[in-house]
């Protein structure tokens, strides 16, 4: 069989409230970073992030961050979806450190991927029901960057 191909779908830009830390879990330091809006912005799908939702991080003892979220989208034409999305995040400890400072590193400094799963009920985009995405994110000061790629 031949490798699967990634097909660029849209750019997530999350607005991201401040950290909220709750301190060492079982597994490990637990994080919860509100999502409070944001814009999807792609040919294919396009829309404003809502104000609900969070992205729920464990980070390990080898400082790797699990990115666990859970959020919503309005698309342009009325359409409500769903984004779950899990991956993880990690690179040399000064990058982390800076990332943590708010300030803004170069994606390719460090490995932030993700893979995606988008619900609706609404019949005009039921393609993402049966659809997996691969993400690709950069931490921004105030933001995450995601690029999603349908896995054809």
């Amino acid at each position: 069989m031949e490798a699967p191909v990634l097909e660029f779908v849209c750019t997530l830009h999350v607005q991201l409230d401040p950290v909220m830390e709750m301190g060492a879990g079982l597994a490990g330091r637990r994080r919860i970073i509100p999502i409070v809006g944001g814009e999807v912005i792609g040919d294919a799908i396009s829309g404003e992030i809502l104000n609900l939702g969070a992205d729920w991080q464990t980070v390990f003892a080898n400082n790797v961050a699990e990115i666990d979220t859970r959020y919503a989208f309005k698309t342009h034409d009325g359409a409500l979806i769903e984004v779950v999305n899990f991956g993880y995040r990690h690179g040399p400890p000064e990058v982390i450190q800076a990332l943590a400072q708010g300030e803004t590193v170069a994606p390719d400094q460090y490995y932030m991927r993700t893979h995606a799963r988008l619900e609706t009920g609404d019949p005009r985009y039921d393609w993402v029901n049966r659809t997996l995405f691969l993400g690709k994110g950069q931490r921004l000061p105030h933001a995450v960057q995601i690029d999603l790629f349908a896995i054809r």
